[in-house]
């Protein structure tokens, strides 16, 4: 007789399909930039979260006015915890140029999981609780360790997953894109006397 799935596995599966990834469609990339997710050039979806405290947030509320780093993470998961220096080091380096956001997914964790590990290692910036997975199926995340960097815009400039993501490079790389002007001043008109 089959065991009925898990509430959280049941969770993962509906996410899963609702993100159009399965057993039966191969993730399109293992890490990379571009390859997982939204296209690049999309505007960034809503999405309703809830803070560490239970109180809804609205995931739009940290983007746009310059670059923002969104990582769907969990406690578990090891490439999250391969790609922490970098984003200890983002912080770091870009912290008053860069909102980095962590997209705690509901899958095998808690809010109070959350909380235990943010007591050992609270790097600066703000952990979501996506309890009904709306985040990850508006942002198409199929796994953890997805990343996704915005633009000052708002629009998809980054998505990549896994723990080969040179996530230094990709902020630094939209921080230019954002600091150089779209046009060259033309030259200035000449005044007749």
């Amino acid at each position: 007789m089959k065991r009925p799935l898990s509430p959280p596995a049941r969770l993962l599966l509906l996410t899963l399909v609702m993100v159009g990834w399965g057993p039966w469609t191969p993730l399109r990339a293992q890490s990379g930039e571009g390859q997982v997710g939204l296209p690049l050039g999309t505007a960034a979806p809503e999405a309703l979260l809830e803070d560490l405290n239970g109180d809804a947030v609205d995931l739009g509320d940290y983007v746009g006015g310059r670059p923002t780093l969104i990582e769907f993470w969990a406690t578990w998961c090891e490439n999250c915890e391969a790609l922490q220096p970098q984003l200890d080091e983002i912080q770091r380096r870009y912290g008053d140029e860069v909102t980095i956001v962590a997209v705690a997914v509901a899958v095998s964790q808690s809010v109070r999981r959350v909380r235990r590990h943010l007591e050992d290692h609270d790097p600066g910036y703000p952990y979501l609780y996506d309890a009904r997975g709306e985040a990850v199926r508006a942002y198409k995340a199929p796994t953890t360790s997805v990343v996704v960097i915005l633009d000052a815009e708002g629009k998809v400039a980054y998505t990549g997953v896994g723990r080969g993501q040179d996530l230094v490079a990709a902020v630094e790389k939209v921080l230019a894109a954002s600091s150089s002007p779209l046009e060259p001043p033309g030259p200035m008109p000449h005044a007749h006397e």
